[in-house]
């Protein structure tokens, strides 16, 4: 889609008063394009835009907007169009609303909101953030085992559907507890006469609704389904999780491992950066520098306890760059993997010796490969073969302690429930900072007598 000539098409009709023409385009534009259109079109344009819409559409767009354009569209909306909005949309978008509007926007939208609704609202609202419970929508297919595939059209047809939910039909029993699933391909291609219980496939894979998202996502992951069941403690359903928002966890957990990995306070995920006001930006990021700044002052209060040392020889500062460089990649690269293996259930806290002696080995390698190389610079420029030992060691040691703690920190993390994004780059850079440089001159004043 070129934004730039759909923004001036529709201002022109609108300028033009070309109403039914202009209805007619906006049809053609996907929901999901309009937070980019709205974005870059004049605010007296946007509700005219916006009453244009059919019921349905309507609600689609104004869920893919951000939470402050959402708060603007309210407010120039009346009551009747908030009501439609709120019947037409999904009940965990409406509660991902509610959690994010104002007090007198959440009271003016729950007034305008079916009693049922409500209520449904407000049990979704029970769960703990960031679990299964809070991701699901209550509206979905449920069958009885003894219902026949006509029988199962007709309760179908009387339901008011909605796409996201006629993909998977659920079978539960009276107390609505879950027995199975049949995709909606299954009873089109079933006898008319076959009862549910025949075709219905009771190997579900179903979600808890205290489960973690990240663990849904990871189901999602693993077995590829569009949806998933959510059950409470007993095993009755109450609700799905559809793809969409299991897409929507993902982006909002690797941006959140991203700035943590950065160094910089994970933000909601709702405002863009540039949105995001300055002083917001400031104060994610300046706590973890001051952190690091303070512990980066541990690594001159080592070189200032080997002053003599540096004065005895200074040409020792000249490789101090180098090996701090070089055991922080090296801590960053292993760091960066365990994440993700992690992340990814590749590895668990439980594989840590494994992972130890893998990382130990291939440090080995590395560190000595980096050694030599060094070496051979280091006697063709400076003639100094003890230089080049005490070097090369440094840098064996060093890429050795890099890589055993960008290994065990994140998955020490994990084991007390920390998110290991948090022992990513610059908190192990600091840390082998001040570690490197302490065996770079004990190593020194062993071999050169300094």
């Amino acid at each position: 889609m070129d934004l730039e000539k759909v923004i001036e098409n529709l201002t022109n009709l609108i300028k033009n008063k070309q109403i039914k023409e202009l209805r007619e385009t906006l049809k053609s534009i996907n929901s999901a394009d309009f937070p980019s259109i709205i974005e870059n079109i004049d605010e007296d344009k946007i509700i005219m835009i916006y009453r244009l819409l059919s019921k349905e559409k309507a609600a689609e767009v104004f869920v893919e907007l951000n939470h402050d354009d959402q708060e603007k569209l309210i407010n120039y909306l009346t009551d009747t169009e908030i009501k439609n909005v709120m019947n037409e949309i999904y009940m965990d978008d409406a509660v991902d609303l509610i959690e994010e509007m104002p007090s007198n926007v959440v009271k003016r939208i729950l007034t305008n909101t079916k009693a049922e609704n409500r209520k449904i609202i407000n049990e979704l609202l029970k769960y703990p953030d960031d679990t299964a419970g809070t991701l699901m929508t209550t509206e979905f297919i449920d069958l009885k085992e003894n219902m026949t595939v006509d029988d199962a059209f007709k309760f179908i047809k009387r339901k008011e559907l909605k796409k996201e939910t006629v993909y998977n039909c659920y079978v539960v029993t009276s107390d609505r507890k879950l027995l199975g699933v049949v995709d909606i391909k299954d009873l089109l291609i079933a006898d008319r006469d076959s009862f549910i219980k025949d075709i219905m496939d009771t190997n579900v894979v179903k979600i808890n609704t205290l489960e973690d998202q990240e663990e849904v996502t990871r189901m999602f992951d693993k077995y590829n389904y569009i949806a998933l069941p959510v059950v409470d403690q007993e095993n009755r359903l109450v609700g799905i999780i559809t793809i969409d928002d299991a897409i929507d966890v993902i982006q909002e957990e690797t941006l959140e491992d991203f700035e943590k990995m950065a160094a910089i306070t994970p933000d909601d995920g709702e405002e863009t950066y540039l949105k995001t006001s300055v002083f917001k930006h400031a104060k994610n990021r300046i706590i973890w520098l001051l952190i690091l700044m303070i512990s980066a002052a541990l690594t001159g209060q080592v070189i200032e306890n080997f002053e003599a040392a540096i004065s005895t020889l200074p040409l020792l500062v000249a490789f101090i760059p180098m090996i701090m460089d070089t055991g922080g990649n090296c801590g960053s690269q292993t760091s960066t993997l365990i994440i993700r293996g992690l992340a990814m259930n590749e590895i668990t806290t439980k594989d840590i010796f494994k992972t130890i002696w893998k990382e130990l080995r291939v440090s080995i390698i590395v560190g000595t490969v980096l050694a030599i190389a060094n070496s051979i610079r280091i006697i063709l420029q400076y003639h100094d073969v003890k230089i080049a030992i005490v070097v090369s060691v440094t840098l064996i040691c060093t890429v050795m302690i890099a890589k055993l703690l960008g290994c065990i920190l994140p998955m020490l993390a994990r084991k007390i429930k920390c998110d290991p994004a948090i022992m990513a780059a610059p908190l192990i850079t600091t840390i082998v900072d001040t570690l490197s440089v302490l065996v770079y001159f004990n190593i020194s004043t062993l071999i050169l007598h300094i």
